[in-house]
């Protein structure tokens, strides 16, 4: 797929490519990340109106840009192109919770949010208050 070919994203469609990036990171695809893709969609008033069917054509487009040397850089230019600035943050707490779900966080999508936190401009105190965050919500008895 050409990069200036790339299909028109909403800016919820730019919340799961980024969640579906973190859980395709390291190849593995964990079964509890996508249920915590899946819960967030049903559940979060920002995927109110979303259209479920479009997460298919969303996660492939992932698979497609991953295919690529320069996917990442492409799927973050794509990011900032049509998702608010006000999001960045949500984007990231998602992101930090799917990669939380499985009760570890490997090396892979640490550098991945590293990434994210850079290209999308996140303070660093507040990256470190939504990952907090994150680690504590999915503690484990």
């Amino acid at each position: 797929m050409s990069h200036n070919k790339l299909p028109i994203l909403s800016e919820p469609d730019c919340l799961i490519a980024l969640m579906i990036a973190i859980t395709v990171s390291d190849g593995d695809v964990p079964t509890s990340e996508l249920v915590k893709i899946q819960s967030a969609v049903n559940h979060l008033p920002i995927f109110a109106r979303y259209d479920i069917d479009r997460i298919n054509l969303v996660a492939n487009l992932v698979y497609d840009l991953f295919e690529n040397e320069d996917g990442l850089d492409a799927l973050f230019r794509l990011i900032r192109d049509t998702l608010s600035e006000r999001l960045y943050e949500t984007a990231y707490a998602l992101c930090c919770d799917v990669a939380a779900a499985d009760g570890n966080i490997r090396e892979t999508e640490l550098r991945l949010l590293e990434e994210m936190r850079y290209e999308l401009n996140i303070d660093r105190l507040h990256a470190a208050a939504i990952e907090r965050g994150a680690r504590v919500r999915h503690l484990t008895l």
